[in-house]
């Protein structure tokens, strides 16, 4: 029986997530399968993955064969390193604790870069939004100042009218006062 590790469609239209699974390569993609050995979300960002180290590298070593996209995700997850490594154990290349300690080493690495493109995304997002908030700031000072520019305008329109009826007052008074006066 030849056994695939490969992926499951889950989820719904626009958003999918995708199991990992061993099954038979005669099996339907979303059908029956022998072992879920982890999941893969791209919905989020950076991707999630979940996955049972020590499973997908034990079907690895009895012959199961991943398909592209599931080949991708164990490399970078270094399933496909560990077996590599492996074999240079079982060569007499070097001894298991080697093996062990330059996985270790390039876990941490890929741990360190995965960490700095986190936090380049976190400071391009807080630079963004620092960028927002002062365009936001500056069109509310603009809106601001026209506000108080239509407003001074109006009073000012108030206040000449206001000036304007007291003058026609005063001219109506002066033009009564002169009559009262004969």
């Amino acid at each position: 029986m030849a056994t695939k590790i490969r992926l499951q469609r889950h989820g719904r239209k626009n958003y999918a997530f995708y199991p990992i699974v061993i099954a038979d390569s005669r099996a339907p993609r979303d059908g029956r399968f022998i072992e879920r050995i982890g999941s893969y979300n791209p919905n989020t960002n950076p991707a999630t993955i979940t996955l049972n180290f020590e499973r997908a590298l034990y079907w690895l070593n009895v012959g199961a064969q991943p398909t592209d996209t599931v080949r991708t995700i164990l490399s970078n997850e270094g399933v496909l390193l560990m077996k590599h490594l492996m074999g240079g154990v079982k060569k007499g290349a070097f001894d298991e604790a080697e093996a062990q300690r330059r996985f270790d080493a390039w876990k941490s690495k890929k741990q360190a870069a995965v960490d700095a493109m986190k936090a380049s995304m976190a400071d391009k997002k807080a630079v963004a939004a620092k960028e927002r908030l002062a365009d936001e700031q500056a069109k509310n000072k603009a809106k601001a100042e026209e506000v108080a520019k239509k407003k001074a305008e109006i009073a000012a329109a108030k206040a000449e009218a206001e000036a304007a009826a007291k003058a026609e007052e005063t001219a109506a008074e002066e033009a009564t006062a002169p009559e009262a006066a004969e």
